[in-house]
């Protein structure tokens, strides 16, 4: 497959796959079971949803590791085998995409709170991840990306773990929602604060993923790049969530998830997949759509 610069260049876009948690829970994953405990336990159930994202076209898939943090492993009993949920997970989505596919390792929130808001300091953030990224690497990811952040100082603090931990590319995402002063985090954090300061914090492409659709991200990649020159990695979700019959479900199709990417591309998005709610049929549908472009 080469690097994910050259496969940028040659394809003028990348497709990154969809969301895992529906894909898990469809194949069987228990409510309230920790995903990454399958990476362990059931194997061909997690090559399963990784490969068929490949088939579907994606350039670049994830891992099953977006909750492999110390904390959120320590909640889960899983504390103790960090490194092999780690590792195990990059092996399994390596052997899903083989030469078809590139594996950028998933990491998420730690769901502890930094100071001032929490207890946990910058150092000890770091070294959380630190320990997490190296793991990842060792199981031979291709990128890391940092994903579904809603602080901006735990995201900095990944992307520099990230550097200290490996060589690999960082991709460092944020997650916005929409209110009457426009985009911005749980947190507060604005797009364009996000673009500048993960740029500065040495992240390799800078992006937004979960909380709002496509329409949505549109706006945001358009933020993004008016603040940074790095490419950008979009993955909105299958529209808005809504409540029926006691779930959430996600209703936007794959036909019409599709229909965003020639606005995505020109809004300034590099590299674009699915999140909550996507499926492999809307990676399909991407794919097909890039082929148009």
């Amino acid at each position: 497959m080469g690097d994910w610069r050259g496969l940028l260049a040659e394809r003028r876009v990348l497709l990154s796959d969809g969301a895992w948690g529906t894909e898990l829970v469809r194949r069987g994953l228990e409510p309230g079971e920790a995903p990454e405990r399958l990476n362990l336990g059931q194997p061909g159930l997690v090559r399963a949803v990784a490969a068929s994202y490949v088939e579907a076209g994606s350039d670049i898939i994830l891992t099953n590791t977006f909750g492999g943090s110390r904390p959120k492993l320590e909640r889960a009993g899983l504390g103790e085998r960090l490194a092999e949920v780690n590792r195990r997970a990059v092996e399994i989505s390596k052997e899903a995409a083989g030469d078809r596919a590139l594996v950028f390792a998933s990491v998420g929130p730690t769901g502890e709170f930094m100071e001032p808001l929490g207890p946990a300091t910058e150092e000890e953030m770091r070294v959380v991840f630190a320990e997490q990224i190296s793991a990842l690497a060792q199981g031979g990811a291709d990128g890391i990306v940092i994903e579904t952040m809603t602080d901006l100082g735990e995201a900095t603090a990944a992307v520099a773990a990230a550097r200290t931990a490996c060589e690999l590319p960082v991709a460092a995402c944020l997650t916005f929602d929409k209110g009457a002063r426009g985009y911005a985090t749980m947190m507060g954090v604005t797009p364009s604060q996000a673009a500048n300061e993960l740029a500065a914090a040495g992240a390799d492409l800078v992006g937004s993923n979960c909380g709002r659709g496509p329409a949505d991200l549109v706006e945001i990649a358009r933020i993004l790049r008016q603040n940074t020159d790095l490419p950008l990695w979009i993955k909105p979700n299958a529209g808005l969530p809504q409540l029926v019959n006691g779930e959430t479900v996600y209703a936007q199709t794959p036909e019409e998830m599709a229909g965003y990417l020639p606005q995505l591309v020109a809004a300034g998005a590099s590299v674009i997949g699915g999140c909550c709610g996507s499926t492999p049929e809307h990676i399909r549908r991407l794919a097909q759509a890039r082929e148009r472009l």
